[in-house]
Formats: structure tokens, C-alpha cells, sequence
């Protein structure tokens, strides 16, 4: 290559790119929940990072882009700790024998660009098929397709015959569409937990009991023995990875708390001895209260086999009791809906729930949703607060969240690192 065409080369190699100025004009600014509420500020993000808070309108400098949110109250964008993005409200379980998982990554995409505009500029999605929400996961973060910021289980390992083991078909059937993501004995548990963090799984799902979706008539009682979790959760640990628990009898996740799995899902039946067992090994608490919502509302419609129609039912009477009773203990509080249970971007509905059946503060729901969600999620400096520093992940509502939690239901902004959905 002729000397002139290398310098040129390398000159294209070493020079960075100009970077990308925005700086976005708040009327009103939570930088994080809990501390005080600000007013007219200006953000300045470069290269999708906060690097800069200040009050009032600053003036914006030449080449930078404004966004004027002055009428608007701005916040951390929100955290959902519990969805399922390639999955849709009242889907047939037997679809599961018809469709490719390639499918999973066209309803996730789209679902994925619903829950970013809704406010979620980060989910952690807790069961999907095989590479299907690392796919997505990878997707959103180049800006491929618009969504949030994904933090993915892939499949979630389960017992033989257990909820997420294949069930409700022919025998032949199940065995065809089986998958690797049963164990039985710590053993063949740890090697799950390391296949799984092989294949590229940011955390581990487990199913501690049986489910209320799931295609068996039997109980929600414990699934995995005492051994078994121990076995997954300190392999886990052991590489880094943080294990959610699907629980919903208190036996599962009394017996989950022990053996240190680090957040319980759904917690339907939990008692008071389960409740102290999570208080003493740090558990938090992921109640998904919408959930309930999206199963009474398909109750009587024929979307449900009779079986599932039954468990439905059981567990409606229960629903707040657990997550009131966790709050007056202490227990940690994380904000997590089951997304794909009911429709993908009513999110938010979950924060009313929250309040009115769990007994949570404004202040306290919001940071379920940011500040304590980033901690479970290992991301507490990255996102669920405003800082410099910080990924600009950033939502705008009209009206004061901290007064009427029903505000974050209408979300008129949203940005995830840097990029306007």
C-alpha cells in the first residue's frame, strides 16, 4: 500500500469519532427516590452517559441537540425485574408444539420496543427458548431494534415433570419438544448452572415449586430438594451469577431463602417462616402482582385449560398478603411484573398495585423499580439513578409520580443509553 494511503489508514483508525452532544431540559428532576425532588435542571449526555446535572435551562452549546422536557418531571428510566418478552398474553400452550423458536425473537422485538416506550429501559426477562433472549438481549444493546436494556436468564432449569419441564402433551409429544434445562441431584443441578452460563445467561431462573400456568393439576409445593438448590445456588454464586427462584408455596421458598437464592418470584403462599428466612439470608421479594391481574382477567374465556383454571382461582384471595407482610418485615422489595402474563407495556400498573394492596410508599415503589432493582440486577452503578457517570437511561411523565404513583402509567419520554425510543 502506497505511504500516503497507510498514514491515511491510520489516521481513519486512531481519530475518535466527534461525540454525540444532547442536553435536555427538565422541569422538574428525581435524579434518584428518596432524595429531593429538583427543579428546573439541565442534563447533559454525551455518547449515551450522564456527564453533567446543573441547575436551571442552561443554554445549549453549538452542535448539541435539545430536548425540551420543561413541562415535563424527569426520572430514572424504570427497572422490570420479571418479564417474559418473547411470550404474549393468552397465548395457547399448545402453540409451543407449532412454533419455531425463531418466533420467540419477532414477538420479543416487538414487545421489547412496547415496554421501552412504556418506561422500562431495563428488563430482566426470566424464561425464553435457548438463545432467544440473548438474541434480543444482543439486539437492543446495538441498537438494532428499540428496547431496553436486557438482562436474561435464557431458559429456566426445572425438575423432571416440573413447572417448565414440558407437559400437557402426548408423551411422544413431550419428549420431542424436551429440552436440557431439567436436573436431577446437586450434581446434574450444578452442570445445568454451568451449561447455562456458558450458553451466555446473565442470571439463573429456577422453578422452586410448581406454577399456576403449567399443565398439572398437582400442588405449588417444593420442587427442588434442599440439596439440589444448595447445589445451584453456590455454583452460581460461584460464577458470578445471581439465581431468581419462581416460588409460589411457602415450603419452596422457605426452602429457597436457605439455601441463598437471591430473589424470590411471585411468593404467593409465603408465610412467616419463609418471610424470616428471606430476612435473614438478604432474599428480596419480587411480588408480580399483575400477574394476578392478567390471569382473572382471562378467567371463564376458554383461553385456560381446566386444570390451570383451577390453580388460577386458588390464588387470587392471596394476592398483596405476602409482599404486605414482607414490607412490615423488612424484607427487600424489587419491582417485577411477569410481563407476557398479561399485556407487555401495562408495566406500570404494577406501582398502584403495590401501593394500595402491599402498603408501599410512593417514594418506596418508585425505588423498587430503580434503586433496588439496579442492586439485585448488579447495575446499581450504571442505571437507577441520575448521576454523571451514569448510562443515560431517562423517562419523562406530566404529572408527579411522588404524589399520584399513576403518573409512570403515562410516559411521554424515554431514552435508553442515549438513544430516544
Amino acid at each position: 500500500m502506497p505511504r500516503m494511503l497507510l498514514a491515511i489508514a491510520a489516521l481513519l483508525t486512531t481519530t475518535p469519532a466527534l461525540a454525540q452532544t444532547q442536553i435536555i431540559h427538565a422541569g422538574r428532576l428525581i435524579v434518584e427516590a428518596g432524595r429531593p425532588v429538583l427543579g428546573p435542571s439541565s442534563i447533559t449526555v454525551v455518547d449515551g452517559r450522564i456527564a453533567a446535572i446543573e441547575g436551571g435551562l442552561k443554554a445549549v452549546p453549538a452542535g448539541a441537540k435539545l430536548i425540551d422536557l420543561s413541562t415535563k418531571t424527569v426520572l430514572p428510566g424504570l427497572v422490570d425485574a420479571h418479564v417474559h418478552l418473547s411470550g404474549d398474553a393468552g397465548d395457547d400452550f399448545r402453540d409451543e408444539a407449532v412454533n419455531p423458536d425463531e418466533w420467540g425473537v419477532v414477538i420479543g422485538a416487538k414487545n421489547a420496543a412496547i415496554t421501552a416506550r412504556a418506561g422500562f429501559t431495563t428488563v430482566r426477562d426470566l424464561g425464553s427458548a435457548s438463545q432467544v433472549g440473548f438474541v434480543l438481549r444482543r439486539g437492543t444493546a446495538a441498537g438494532h431494534i428499540p428496547g431496553p436494556r436486557i438482562v436474561s436468564s435464557g431458559p429456566a432449569i426445572s425438575i423432571i415433570g416440573g413447572h417448565g419441564d414440558v407437559s400437557g402433551f402426548r408423551p411422544e409429544v413431550n419428549a420431542a419438544l424436551a429440552g436440557t434445562n431439567t436436573c436431577t441431584g446437586p450434581e446434574q443441578c450444578a452442570g445445568r448452572v454451568r451449561a447455562a452460563s456458558k450458553a451466555g445467561a446473565d442470571v439463573i431462573k429456577i422453578t422452586a415449586t410448581g406454577g399456576v400456568l403449567s399443565q398439572q393439576a398437582r400442588g405449588l409445593g417444593q420442587h427442588f430438594t434442599d440439596a439440589e438448590m444448595k447445589a445451584i445456588v453456590d455454583t452460581a454464586h460461584g460464577l458470578g451469577l445471581r439465581v431468581a427462584a419462581h416460588a409460589h408455596g411457602t415450603a419452596g421458598v422457605e426452602a429457597a431463602a436457605r439455601a441463598g437464592i437471591d430473589s424470590i418470584e411471585h411468593g404467593t403462599f409465603t408465610d412467616a417462616r419463609a418471610i424470616a428466612a428471606m430476612k435473614t439470608s438478604g432474599t428480596v421479594f419480587v411480588p408480580t402482582l399483575m400477574a394476578f391481574t392478567g390471569i382473572r382477567d382471562r378467567l371463564g374465556k376458554n383461553v385456560y385449560t381446566p386444570v390451570v383454571e383451577t390453580k388460577v382461582r386458588a390464588t387470587l384471595e392471596f394476592v398483596g398478603r405476602a409482599l404486605r407482610a414482607a414490607r412490615a418485615a423488612g424484607v427487600g422489595i424489587v419491582f417485577g411484573t411477569d410481563a407476557g402474563v398479561f399485556e407487555h407495556g401495562r408495566n406500570a400498573e404494577e406501582f398502584a398495585l403495590m401501593t394500595s394492596l402491599g402498603g408501599l410508599s410512593n417514594t418506596e415503589a418508585l425505588a423498587s423499580a430503580t434503586t433496588a432493582a439496579a442492586k439485585l440486577l448488579d447495575l446499581e452503578r450504571e442505571i437507577g439513578r441520575l448521576a454523571p457517570g451514569y448510562s443515560a437511561d431517562i423517562i419523562a411523565v406530566a404529572g408527579d409520580p411522588l404524589a399520584d404513583i399513576r403518573a409512570l402509567e403515562r410516559v411521554d419520554f424515554v431514552m435508553v443509553r442515549g438513544r430516544v425510543q
